[in-house]
This record gives C-alpha cells, structure tokens and sequence, in this order.
C-alpha cells in the first residue's frame, strides 16, 4: 500500500484527489495539509510515502517544504503538482528535492502514474516539463533574469508577490527581517527593479502568479 499526503491550500482541490485517490487499489491518503507548515509537522507524524506538493500556499510554500521534506525523511518522495509548467519552477523544486512534476491539469491516471513511479525509486516528469527541461540548454531561458535567481531568492519573491510583509516571511522562514530584506534588494537589483509594485508586475508578465491572485491595490 502507497501512502500519501496531500498539500494544497484549496480545500476543494484536496477533496477531489483524495476522492479520486481513493478509489485505486494500492493507494491511500493519509492526511492532508493547507501549507507547508502543516506538511512538515505531518510528514513527521504520519511518514507517508508520497506527498503531491502544491507550490504556492500561505506561509512557507511548497518549495521551502519540499526542501524540507529530505531532512524529515530520505524515503519520503515529494511530487509536485502545480499550476506553474514553465521555469524556473521545474528546475528549482527538483533541485530542492522533488521526485516529480505533474501540473493541475494532469489526469488521475498520470497521477497515479507517477505515484507509482516515484514510490518505486524512480523520478517521474510530464512529458511536457521533460521535453522543457531537455531543451532547456537552447531556449532563450538562459538569458533570462529569472535564471539568475537563487532558490531562496525565487522563494522571496513568490511570497512578497502573495502579499505576505517582511516579518511574516521572516517569521515563516526563521530569517530575520534585515536578511530578508537583503535578499529583496538582491531581487530588485538582479532583475532591474525598483520597488515592491515592480517586482509584482515582473512576476505578472512572466507567469510567476496570477493576477487574479493579487488584489488591485498590489498592481497599481
């Protein structure tokens, strides 16, 4: 029996897996978690064998968590599955860990797929990111500013971009503010920005977030 915990801040998303999950043999979900606090306290507690790990949520996200995850326990192998099928994404979850990379709009039987892949020791990829990561080297990515971006940098960014204040993100990644704020200048200077705003209109025009995420008080 596969076990697996479920990470995603759409309570309706996570309904919906764990129904669908539930009726193939050999699966089960265990628990299921909103953020990626909840994520790690519950991997600790329950040790699934696979976690199908949204990216962003509230608080630390599901790149911190997926970072995370290895040191809880090697055996534990994280899919992602998000809405974000473009870079840097895939290349900095798997290099922060990730066994897989599935996008929302995946079917159940991919899913399983790749639950069953990874249980197995294996790295599983939708054909699509593997075909991106593959062509990678020959893309016009590699002169993008994104590229220049570390893994915490990124991280930053998609949490200032959500909303979240100085001291949340301080609080959530137990950094304190002045280095968070080294790290938001970092950004502003890497991609040739001047404020918060800007930052969020980068992160707009390149697929970072969505503007239906952001209220418009954030973009104008």
């Amino acid at each position: 029996m596969i076990t697996v915990l479920l990470v995603d801040d759409h309570e309706l998303v996570r309904a919906g897996l764990s129904r669908l999950l539930g009726d193939v043999p050999g699966i089960r979900v265990i628990a299921e978690a909103s953020n990626g606090e909840e994520a790690i306290k519950l991997a600790k507690e329950k040790r699934p064998q696979v976690v199908l790990m949204d990216v962003r949520m509230p608080g630390m996200g599901g790149l911190e968590a997926t970072r995370k995850m290895a040191k809880i326990d090697k055996n534990i192998k994280v899919i992602v599955l998000t809405v974000y099928d473009t870079e840097p994404f895939p290349t900095k979850l798997l290099q922060a860990g990730a066994a897989g990379y599935l996008t929302k709009d995946s079917d159940i039987h991919e899913i399983v797929n790749a639950i069953k892949t990874v249980s197995g020791g294996k790295h599983y990829l939708r054909p699509e990111i593997a075909q991106q990561l593959a062509l990678r080297s020959f893309s016009d990515f590699q002169d993008s500013p994104l590229e220049s971006l570390s893994e915490r940098e990124l991280q930053i960014m998609v949490m200032i971009t959500s909303g979240q204040k100085i001291q949340e993100i301080s609080d959530t990644l137990c950094l304190s503010p002045k280095t968070i704020n080294g790290y938001r200048y970092r950004l502003f200077e890497k991609l040739n920005i001047q404020n918060d705003v800007e930052l969020t209109h980068f992160a707009l025009r390149h697929g970072l977030i969505e503007a239906s995420a952001i209220s418009d008080t954030e973009i104008a």
